[in-house]
């Protein structure tokens, strides 16, 4: 297929070549065309703008930082929407609040060009691997014609439901997330507060009922004290405001949610580099009055 990437970060690049190497006649944008540069020098066609992205492709997809972004690249100046013709279908891999999604997907409907929201997961890993879970809303005719194309960059393809669904399942996957850092991070300090060291405590964790991938990746950085930025806090923190938006749209209280929103965005204004997210720990410490060498 000719197919279309905007959005060429940590994860879109990944995915982007992931789509090359599937055979797929790959046009890209970004607004860092050094972005594009190993995928241009593999075969990739370098465009212009999004608009002339739309015009060679029959499926576009997009990886950026946030709604605004979204909007901009599809509905902007130099838009999507402005090269694209009835049939083509734009995949938005984006974190994104679902209101705008609907809003977007219905602008794209009333000239025939279909929309999925597909959000993922996985991290750095599974975008280079081919193997994230993606989280699909929209037409679900659309998403089964789509669904080797998806099988490029994703092992685990949900339809989950109408538009806006596959945002609403990321939401959802992203509370669960947050609370899960913000847990290991308390139980750090309990350990520490009680006198007990923090590595046998997070291994009998792992291995029990309390397990789960993230505690994996994140228990080991903050026991490492490994706080500068692998996994950006500031997205956590975004994705934390994106749950919270979601939950007042469908007026459902998220308390362990809103706290743990609370806890990275004081992570984030917290002087210094680009924190990790194992970086609460930190605030934990602060919270307890800790000394940094406490508990190992």
């Amino acid at each position: 297929m000719n197919v279309g990437f905007i959005g060429l970060g940590a994860m879109g690049l990944p995915m982007a070549a992931r789509l090359a190497n599937g055979g797929h006649d790959l046009a890209v944008w970004a607004r860092r065309p050094e972005a594009a540069d190993t995928l241009v020098r593999d075969g990739a066609t370098w465009c212009a703008s999004p608009a002339a992205v739309a015009a060679r492709s029959d499926v576009v997809f997009t990886m950026v930082m946030g709604g605004a972004d979204v909007e901009a690249v599809v509905l902007g100046a130099d838009g999507l929407v402005h090269g694209a013709r009835p049939g083509m279908v734009v995949v938005d891999c984006s974190t994104i609040v679902p209101a705008t999604t609907r809003r977007v997907a219905a602008a794209l409907l009333e000239r025939g060009i279909d929309m999925l929201d597909a959000p993922v997961s996985g991290g750095l890993p599974g975008a280079t691997n081919g193997t994230l879970s993606i989280m699909v809303g929209g037409d679900e005719a659309v998403f089964e014609r789509l669904r080797p194309l998806l099988g490029c960059i994703g092992t685990t393809l949900v339809y989950i439901g109408e538009s806006g669904a596959g945002s609403v399942a990321k939401a959802a996957n992203q509370l669960a997330l947050v609370v899960t850092i913000q847990g290991v991070a308390e139980a750090i300090a309990l350990a520490v507060a009680s006198g007990v060291g923090v590595a046998p405590v997070l291994q009998a964790m792992a291995s029990g009922m309390a397990g789960s991938r993230m505690m994996e990746i994140i228990g080991p950085r903050m026991l490492e004290r490994q706080f500068e930025m692998g996994i950006d806090a500031s997205l956590h923190y975004k994705d934390s405001n994106i749950v919270l938006a979601c939950a007042a749209e469908s007026h459902t209280p998220v308390p362990a949610a809103a706290l743990a929103a609370q806890a990275f965005n004081a992570l984030t204004a917290r002087p210094g580099v680009r924190w990790d997210s194992a970086a609460l720990r930190l605030m934990m410490e602060d919270i307890c009055g800790m000394r940094p060498d406490a508990g190992g």
